[in-house]
């Protein structure tokens, strides 16, 4: 193949052994993948899909390519992709792939452009880049393209302000409000593997730190809860006063940021705003502060005013910058405030991905066959396909549920019996 740009093709063989692994955390996918290759759900159907290239999502495109799906893979983040999965896919499964742990910004908006010449029926989002690009720059795609699937909290914001000005050109599936994806990926995927991310960027002790999240929605509840785990003295700011007073009852100090600032050692911002750390956050933070994002975007973190700040700034680890402000505090920011758990980690465990992938795979199919009957704007994913995707997950853990007697539906569906 020569439709791609990758690091290495080289590097396919410990690809493929990634993705092997992960598979065997993935049977909700599997099944769908068994269905698809008989029903080819997807023949003639052309897709874009913008993704963390990971193991995860290299199963992800073998299901749809299984479906008759003509797949082209771009990144939605330059630090998150595994350059052996890239080759792997490439090399293995012939699926063009435009993706380079480390790209520049520039080369990153190629790789958006060149996956978009693939004149997509389907765009596949995690951080709605295809679709913004498609409406700002392409829009001559706009004739061809039957509707999108989005992937993660920050792109369905995006998608649900173009839809809400009228702005948005044609349906998309939000597979991030599926109770299968946020409810699991969003708190045990996100906190497990921001954590790691964090411990392997810094190698620094958790246990007895101040970790400051900001944000309790699903991914702040989950790394709140992995970073007590690790014997942390948790702090949650928010703006909500509901998801505030949840984490209060969880039992977590609660206050605002510019407070927690002055005694944070660990910062995490987990929001999908801009800004959540600031210049006058940073004035008060102490010396040594870690401060990293594992919202979509670097953009919750005002790196260009720390920077101006700074005195000197200097790479101390792989993914740890040093900013040595004018006072001599040092604060230090991981993965250049990019997605620390794809950064220096590798994204979410397997298992919690199979639930996600498998909404974004029965999103897609949803969406073509749909397509024609919905309005463009943004629908949530249909609720009897996130019934089976956990009825399919928990058979494949072995766990078996009570089934209503007719005496119970009955009672149910009738008003006569009082007390």
């Amino acid at each position: 193949m020569d439709n791609h740009d990758i690091k290495d093709v080289n590097l396919a063989e410990g690809g493929r052994r990634r993705m092997e692994w992960a598979e065997r955390e993935m049977p909700v996918l599997r099944t769908i993948l068994e269905r698809f290759r008989k029903e080819k759900p997807f023949k003639g159907i052309r897709m874009s899909a913008c993704l963390h290239v990971t193991a995860e999502t290299a199963n992800l495109m073998r299901v749809l390519q299984e479906g008759g799906a003509d797949v082209v893979l771009t990144a939605s983040n330059p630090l998150s992709t595994q350059d052996d999965v890239a080759a792997a896919l490439v090399s293995h499964f012939e699926i063009p792939v435009y993706a380079i742990k480390g790209e520049d910004n520039a080369t990153y908006y190629k790789h958006i452009h060149t996956a978009l010449d693939h004149k997509p029926h389907l765009t596949m989002d995690d951080g709605a880049d295809l679709v913004g690009t498609i409406h700002k720059d392409r829009r001559e795609l706009l004739e061809t393209i039957n509707g999108g699937t989005e992937e993660t909290t920050t792109g369905v914001i995006r998608l649900k302000a173009m839809a809400a000005d009228g702005a948005l050109e044609f349906p998309v599936i939000a597979v991030n409000d599926a109770l299968t994806k946020h409810f699991f990926d969003n708190r045990y995927g996100t906190g497990q593997s921001t954590i790691d991310g964090i411990v392997r960027a810094t190698n620094v002790l958790l246990a007895g730190k101040y970790f400051v999240v900001a944000g309790y929605g699903w991914c702040g509840r989950g790394l709140a809860q992995r970073a007590r785990g690790m014997g942390c003295k948790v702090i949650v700011t928010e703006v909500d006063p509901m998801k505030a007073l949840e984490a209060v009852m969880d039992g977590y100090e609660v206050m605002p940021m510019m407070d927690a600032a002055k005694i944070g050692d660990f910062f995490c911002t987990v929001t999908g705003d801009i800004n959540v750390l600031d210049k006058h956050h940073f004035e008060a933070m102490k010396d040594g502060a870690i401060v990293s994002n594992s919202g979509h975007f670097n953009v919750e973190i005002n790196i260009p005013a720390l920077a101006e700040m700074a005195k000197e700034k200097r790479l101390v680890r792989p993914f740890v910058e040093q900013y040595e402000l004018k006072d001599g505090r040092e604060i230090h920011i991981l993965g250049e405030g990019r997605l620390i758990n794809l950064a220096s980690a590798e994204g979410h465990p397997a298992s919690v991905m199979d639930m996600s992938f498998a909404n974004q795979a029965l999103g897609a199919e949803y969406m073509i066959k749909n397509a024609d009957a919905l309005s463009k704007t943004v629908y949530s994913v249909p609720e009897v396909i996130d019934k089976e995707i956990a009825r399919i997950k928990l058979e494949a853990m072995g766990v078996k549920l009570d089934v209503l007697t007719e005496e119970q539906v009955k009672y149910l569906n009738s008003w006569e019996e009082g007390t």
